[in-house]
């Protein structure tokens, strides 16, 4: 993959322009954190450079004068919301953020359960935060919310929510997910610190949409594409043309806010310190893009896994029909079929001719190579050792794992873990490798040759295990499937 953004430069440009937000409040920001602050790799396909890391990253250099506080939406603790990427409910991903932040060194101040209605799940997350130490506030629904200004900024508003004590001059918010109340924990602590007579500011970081940027690069399309199931739309912001006269890009939602926040805020302090939500946002990652064509490329390709991902979520889940058919929309607008995916056609190919489930993978060179499927070996698995071969130029023939290896792994899985397919899967050919790399040099060579693997594209023409997905997840290979299943049976695991 080309590099195309310039990860220093970003980091650098971020914390400094993050540090001349909070002078401009008299040294107290709330900074509203969207996205991922940990694992963003969707950022880091689509701006190859970037690492997943780099908003954590970014956020050390200023841990000294950061606090965080979590926001949870109550009513994702009662329903149990599941966060679809991690495939843990946000109450564990919480948990999960609260112990990678300390593990960084960042201070974590509290938890704020917003929409707190009295809902049983919450109280009982509450009582288990407490009980390992951690604060925990209470925000509660407010009827009207967020139109009925009136009511919201004032003592019936957000004068009933609790006041989150806090000790550094930027407090960020972030959250396990959409929806989980980040703005409204910002805005109702501008109105309790100014109850108390400090004139806090806000700002909000979100990396997408790229404002400087144009609206239909293929950045901010694949940000669309991402966001399909929550029909975010791009659109130029209005405000800021107004205001400015200059051309800039934001997302319905800030849009069709602004009128709002900029009420609130004048009812807050009297006058609102922004003209447009371009204002609002903080964002540095346009000014650090150095290959347009490299992030132009990588982006298309993210649009056409996106793609991918919402047939197969539809196959799966028989829900999602909008989200294909608006991320179809962006591809016919970015001129994109799958054809553009060389993976997809090889691996269909491979299929025709074995008559079964394939898979290819397209090598750094451009080199595509199949695996396919066998008695000892699923499509993937098989895959997986031939990629490895050719990455450390073992020749095809050589096998690296003897059959006296693999049978005694089958002869566990089939009669004796009561498993019905023998075939290994990606996870269980791994570990034999690995025991083959004791004695094996080459079989040594493919285990080291592992870490080549990451960023590279691959396509199944079928709807792989969970093992698998996990597997090719986290060697860093950008896998898609076709959204049909090996089997016709009703339950698939």
């Amino acid at each position: 993959m080309r590099i195309g953004f310039d990860n220093d430069k970003y980091l650098k440009m971020q914390s400094a322009h993050i540090k001349e937000r909070i002078s401009q409040f008299g040294g107290k920001l709330y900074l509203e954190f969207g996205g991922k602050l940990f694992d963003d790799f969707h950022a880091s396909r689509v701006l190859p450079g970037f690492k997943p890391d780099s908003k954590i990253n970014m956020l050390l250099q200023l841990k000294d004068q950061a606090e965080i506080i979590i926001a949870i939406n109550s009513l994702h603790i009662e329903k149990s919301k599941v966060r679809s990427d991690l495939d843990i409910t946000y109450n564990l991903d919480t948990l999960r953020l609260i112990d990678a932040f300390k593990s960084k060194g960042l201070y974590v101040g509290s938890v704020v359960l917003t929409q707190f209605a009295g809902q049983p799940s919450a109280e009982k997350f509450q009582k288990q935060l407490e009980a390992m130490g951690m604060k925990v506030y209470r925000h509660y629904t407010i009827e009207g919310y967020p139109y009925n200004i009136a009511k919201i900024v004032s003592e019936e508003g957000y004068g009933k929510n609790e006041f989150v004590r806090t000790k550094r001059p930027l407090v960020v918010v972030t959250a396990p997910g959409p929806g989980s109340g980040k703005m409204a924990v910002c805005l109702s602590q501008l109105y309790h610190e100014h109850k108390n007579g400090v004139d806090a500011g806000y700002a909000k970081f979100e990396t997408f949409p790229i404002w400087n940027i144009p609206l239909k690069h293929p950045v901010n399309v694949a940000y669309e594409a991402a966001t399909a199931d929550l029909n975010d739309i791009n659109m130029i912001d209005p405000f800021h043309l107004e205001a400015y006269g200059v051309t800039t890009v934001n997302y319905n939602r800030d849009v069709e806010i602004f009128p709002v926040l900029k009420t609130m805020f004048e009812q807050i302090y009297g006058e609102c310190p922004y003209k447009s939500p371009t204002d609002m946002g903080v964002n540095m990652a346009g000014n650090c893009i150095t290959d347009d064509n490299a992030v132009s490329d990588a982006a298309k390709a993210e649009i056409i896994r996106r793609y991918y991902g919402a047939l197969c979520k539809k196959r799966q889940t028989n829900t999602g029909d909008d989200e294909i058919h608006k991320i179809e929309l962006l591809m016919q607008q970015t001129e994109l079929t799958v054809d553009d995916r060389p993976v997809v056609s090889a691996a269909l190919k491979k299929a025709d001719l074995t008559d079964a489930p394939a898979t290819a993978m397209e090598m750094p060179d451009g080199t595509i190579l199949t695996g396919k499927t066998s008695k000892l070996l699923g499509a993937s698995s098989a895959l997986l050792l031939n990629a490895l071969k050719y990455l450390t130029g073992i020749d095809d023939s050589v096998t690296l794992i003897e059959p006296n290896i693999i049978e005694p792994i089958q002869d566990l899985k089939v009669n004796h873990l009561g498993n019905h397919n023998p075939r290994l899967h990606t996870d269980e050919v791994l570990v034999a490798l690995s025991i083959c790399a004791a004695t094996n040099e080459n079989a040594k060579k493919a285990i080291d040759a592992l870490q080549l693997l990451k960023g590279l594209e691959a396509h199944s023409t079928v709807i792989l295990s969970q093992v698998d997905m996990n597997v090719f997840k986290k060697l860093g290979i950008n896998i898609t499937c076709e959204p049909k299943y090996q089997s016709k049976s009703f339950y698939h695991r």
